[in-house]
C-alpha cells in the first residue's frame, strides 16, 4: 500500500471508511453529515458509499442524537455522533453526563456504551459566537468518559478508528482549524500507538511545553523560535486528556526542570491546572521553576475580529518560557 500525503479532514474521513468497512455495526449520524458530507466534510462520500442506514442525517437536536446514540449502543451498535460545532454540545450535556458516562457503571459492567462523540473545537477560523469553544475539562471532569484530541492528520487517522473501537464512550475532540491546514504522510501499514498515550513530538532539554489538540502546532512553532534564540524546548503533545498519560511528561520534566502547559481554553480550570498539579506533584524536586498555564483570557469567546488577541500564540508561549527561565 503506497504512502500517501493527508490532511486531518481526509485522515478522519479515511479513518472513519476503515472502521465502517470492517464492521457493520458502526453508524455515523449527526446534522448534515449524510448528503452534505458534513460543514467540514468529514463524512464527504460516506452516506454515497454506505447508504442512509449508516449514515444518518439527523434533526437539528443534540440532546436526541446523543439519546438515539444511547439507544443504538444498548442494542449493539457502535454510534459515531458528530456535533457540527463545540458550541452546539450543551443541549446534549445533560445525556452525555448523565447517561452515557454513567451507563456502564450503573450496570456494574454488564452494559457497554461504545459511543464515539466526535466535536470540532477550537478557534480560529473567523467563526460567529458558538462556533469556537474549548469545552474540553467540562468533559474531562466527568468520570466515565474517555476524552482525546488528534493534532494531526496521521493521528486523526488512527485514533478515530480506535476510539470506535473502544468499549466505553469517547468524546473525540478535532482540532478545527487543522482541517485542512497542513498535509502529513500516512504509511496505512505502520502500527500506530495506543490510543491513550501522550508522546514527545520534538525532543529538547532545556524546558518542556505540553500542549494538545489545536496548541501542538502553536508550540512546535514556539520551540522553532526558541532554538534560534539558543533554546531547546522538549514539546510534548498529551493527545489524552481522560485519562492522562504523565510518564512521558514526568520523565521529561525530570530532565529539562521547566514546564510550560498550552491549551487554547481559559485557563481558569482548564486542563493545564491538573496537569500542573500532578507535575508539581511527582516532580517537585527536579523543577526549577512553577509549572506555568498559557491559555485564552477568561471571558467567553469574543468577536472574530479580535480572536487571534484571545488565543494564545507563539509570543505568548515563549513569553510563558522565558519567565521559568527567571527563577
Amino acid at each position: 500500500m503506497t504512502n500517501q500525503k493527508i490532511t486531518l479532514a481526509k485522515g478522519l474521513n479515511m479513518g472513519l471508511r476503515k472502521a465502517m468497512e470492517a464492521d457493520d455495526k458502526v453508524l455515523l449520524m449527526g446534522e448534515d453529515v449524510g448528503k452534505l458530507g458534513g460543514v467540514f466534510r468529514i463524512t464527504d462520500g460516506l452516506q454515497k458509499d454506505f447508504g442512509e442506514d449508516r449514515v444518518i442525517d439527523s434533526p437539528l437536536a443534540e440532546s436526541g442524537i446523543v439519546g438515539t446514540a444511547v439507544g443504538m449502543a444498548l442494542r449493539g451498535y457502535r454510534p459515531v455522533i458528530e456535533i457540527q460545532f463545540d458550541g452546539f454540545v450543551y443541549p446534549a450535556y445533560d445525556q452525555i453526563v448523565c447517561q452515557v458516562a454513567k451507563y456502564t457503571y450503573r450496570s456494574q459492567g454488564k452494559v457497554k456504551m461504545p459511543i464515539v462523540i466526535r466535536i470540532p473545537f477550537g478557534g480560529g477560523i473567523g467563526a460567529v459566537e458558538h462556533h469556537s469553544e474549548s469545552p474540553e475539562a467540562q468533559f474531562a471532569h466527568t468520570p466515565g468518559l474517555k476524552v482525546v484530541a488528534c493534532s494531526n492528520p496521521v493521528d486523526g487517522y488512527w485514533m478515530i478508528q480506535q476510539a470506535i473501537a473502544h468499549d466505553d464512550p469517547v468524546v473525540f475532540l478535532e482540532p478545527k482549524r487543522q482541517y485542512h491546514a497542513d498535509k502529513a504522510e500516512l504509511d496505512e501499514s505502520a502500527t500506530p500507538e495506543p490510543l491513550f498515550t501522550s508522546r514527545v513530538v520534538r525532543p529538547g532539554s532545556d524546558a518542556t511545553v505540553l500542549a494538545y489538540g489545536p496548541t501542538v502546532k502553536t508550540a512546535l512553532k514556539a520551540a522553532e523560535a526558541a532554538e534560534s534564540e539558543g533554546r531547546n524546548l522538549e514539546v510534548i503533545d498529551l493527545r489524552t486528556l481522560s485519562p492522562l498519560d504523565m510518564k512521558p511528561v514526568y520523565d521529561s520534566v525530570r530532565r529539562t526542570g521547566r514546564c510550560v502547559v498550552t491549551h487554547e481554553a481559559h485557563v481558569n480550570l482548564g486542563m493545564g491546572a491538573e496537569v500542573a498539579a500532578r507535575v508539581t506533584e511527582e516532580c517537585f524536586y527536579s523543577l526549577e521553576a512553577p509549572v506555568l498555564r498559557v491559555g485564552a483570557f477568561d471571558m467567553p469567546y469574543p468577536p472574530s475580529r479580535i480572536e487571534e488577541e484571545y488565543l494564545p500564540d507563539l509570543d505568548r508561549v515563549l513569553d510563558a518560557v522565558d519567565r521559568t527561565f527567571g527563577y
